[in-house]
């Protein structure tokens, strides 16, 4: 009986002791947002229903497939297992984790600076491109 169960825990999600679907939700709602990336494009993007975009972002409350954490991992250009790994990462065990950034932390930080240095490059071959033009601004 509880291999039965073991093999549950690979093949759907819900809500279930040592998964933690606020973390999930954290990660979902970060990405889209440093992505700019709505409710209706990630369903899109995953071929996921918009309401259960919503259901994962607000934490879950229904049975999620791993396929569908997969699904929307790879649509906002994660590896496949990402939110999988989100949902199953162990908590601070103690205090001092608390107080000092772990990997999941660092990560988050290190994806936001990768999307604003993603906008600067982006920015700077605009101005590059016009300051390059025929009859563009001369160089100082």
């Amino acid at each position: 009986m509880s291999d039965r169960k073991a093999s549950r825990v690979y093949t759907a999600r819900g809500p279930a002791e040592g998964e933690d679907w606020a973390a999930v939700a954290a990660a979902l709602n970060e990405r889209m947002s440093l992505r700019r990336v709505g409710q209706q494009q990630l369903a899109e993007l995953s071929g996921v229903s918009v309401s259960t975009v919503r259901l994962l972002q607000h934490g879950a409350g229904r049975r999620v497939q791993n396929r569908t954490l997969v699904s929307i991992a790879r649509a906002l250009e994660w590896p496949d297992d990402h939110l999988i790994q989100v949902l199953l990462a162990p908590g601070p065990a103690d205090e001092a984790e608390m107080v000092e950034p772990g990997g999941r932390e660092i990560l988050t930080v290190l994806t936001r600076v990768e999307g604003h240095l993603s906008e600067i490059l982006t920015r700077l071959t605009a101005i590059e491109d016009v300051l390059s033009r025929p009859g563009g601004p001369a160089a100082p």
